[in-house]
């Protein structure tokens, strides 16, 4: 995507690419795919904008952060596909790090659970794997990225990530921002193998290829990117990102603010020498991906568009709930033995009723996460920010302002994590001189209030709770990673 100095889209192009399923729980990526894609996608969006790599002042890169890559230094080809973070083959392998102490051995220090969700499992899950890849490894022939990474090093030869991204491997120390020696050695991930941690906004290198002579100047975790990009900049903002998964961010400042239901605690964001400013993050797993599920799967939708009007063809959901543990459930309840489940469905029920049903999912699973939030933070939210693809669909977001009782409120540009990692990037080099400036540049697009009952909230809320203590306990203990053994 395109942005001029308003912060409005000059041109933009997008393309699918694989999603890889090899066996149930894992879930994979080509990363070479991935970065072909990106190169098309480059040259369309500036052909669409009848421009050249000479307009751009700067480039900036935000990603899906967890999904890991491991790749040949001098071939630069990666050594297997990349696991992506939905994936969860790693459960065995988090139950057995976190030993006595369970998934919150490593908390204090990196603010988040030991889950399968992370990179670091993943690193250690490949490593133990291939004696010559780990050897390889240790000597540095062998690195790892994050996509911001992989991409950065096809671009430039640079091996760095930033902090957001950091953040979100269960190897770096919130408080030095740096990798933490005694998480790599429980892990047993060499930190040869690592790139270096730098401030999400400053120059990274000078893009070649399709972005020849341009700065790359910003990397942003694409929650991150989202929040940079609502210009949530004060302790107490808040927005939420509708994708593939739906995640919550509350800007907390240059505090660290631990969780004790649930949530993550995560670096925002950190401008050049600047101090970091730090979120607490509610990650689901399965939102967007679930219309796409609806779609691939079961195809009751031809395009993951029609999901709207499917589900307006019912007045409600009909008693029907669908929660999407898929990949078990994220925040708050970090259930690796929860799968999907449809429940309440009678011959009265329609493919509208789970059409609707899958909508309103996102909606309980963001309104459990916004609990989860005020009870850490003390925060009482006045409204919430949202963007990402979904929040085009008008059933979802009344629901969802319905579902929370605040407002509801998407911005002119509702792509904000492109438009925040451009942001970064721009704030680097001076495209931009200051946060006012980008403030500035934001504009309310459309607004819902709540027009339920609280009476009705609740008793709905209650219904979707009965519907998850449903999916929990369906994978039995210990049977997680015996695919991943064969």
């Amino acid at each position: 995507m395109v942005f001029d100095h308003a912060g409005k889209v000059v041109s933009s192009a997008q393309k699918e690419h694989r999603q890889i399923f090899p066996r149930p729980g894992w879930v994979e990526h080509d990363a070479s795919e991935i970065w072909d894609r990106t190169v098309e996608v480059v040259q369309d969006a500036l052909s669409a904008g009848g421009i050249t790599t000479a307009d751009l002042a700067a480039v900036g890169i935000t990603n899906q952060r967890e999904t890991t890559v491991l790749w040949d230094r001098t071939t630069g080809t990666p050594i297997s596909n990349a696991i992506v973070w939905q994936d969860t083959r790693t459960a065995e392998l988090c139950e057995r790090i976190g030993g006595d102490v369970g998934s919150d051995r490593f908390r204090a220090r990196t603010g988040l659970p030991l889950a399968t969700y992370f990179s670091g499992p993943k690193i250690a899950w490949l490593l133990e794997r291939s004696a010559d890849v780990r050897t390889r490894a240790e000597a540095g022939d062998v690195l790892f990225g994050t996509i911001d990474t992989w991409l950065l090093w096809k671009l430039t030869g640079v091996h760095a990530t930033d902090v957001t991204n950091a953040s979100r491997t269960l190897l770096m120390n919130l408080e030095t921002l740096d990798w933490d020696e005694n998480l790599l050695a429980e892990m047993n991930i060499p930190r040869a193998m690592l790139p270096e941690i730098r401030s999400s906004v400053g120059v990274f290198g000078t893009a070649t290829g399709p972005l020849d002579g341009v700065p790359v100047a910003g990397i942003l975790g694409d929650q991150q990117a989202a929040l940079f990009g609502q210009t949530c900049f004060d302790p107490g903002d808040a927005k939420n990102t509708y994708g593939t998964g739906c995640f919550m961010l509350l800007n907390t400042g240059e505090r660290p603010v631990p969780s004790e239901h649930g949530l993550l605690t995560t670096v925002a964001y950190r401008i050049g020498s600047e101090p970091p400013v730090y979120a607490l993050e509610g990650s689901i797993a399965v939102a967007g991906a679930l219309v796409q599920w609806l779609r691939d799967n079961l195809g009751i939708i031809e395009r993951s568009d029609d999901i709207e009007a499917l589900a307006e063809t019912v007045t409600d959901n009909g008693d029907v709930y669908f929660v999407p543990a898929f990949s078990g459930l994220f925040a708050p309840r970090w259930r690796a033995d929860a799968r999907g489940v449809i429940a309440g469905l009678t011959r009265f029920s329609t493919s509208g009723h789970i059409a609707r049903a899958a909508l309103e999912a996102t909606a309980f699973q963001t309104r459990e996460v916004l609990d989860a939030m005020r009870a850490d933070s003390g925060v009482q939210l006045r409204e919430l920010k949202v963007d990402g693809g979904m929040v085009i669909n008008e059933l979802l977001m009344q629901f969802q302002t319905d579902i929370l009782g605040v407002p509801v409120v998407r911005p002119q540009v509702a792509e904000t994590t492109a438009l925040g990692a451009a942001y970064a990037a721009g704030l680097a080099i001076g495209f931009w001189s200051s946060l006012d400036e980008l403030r500035a540049n934001w504009r309310e697009g459309s607004r819902w209030t709540p027009t339920m009952s609280e009476e009705r909230r609740e008793a709905l809320c209650s219904r979707w709770k009965e519907a998850v203590e449903r999916t929990l306990r369906w994978v039995p203990a210990g049977s997680l990673d015996e695919a991943a053994k064969e």
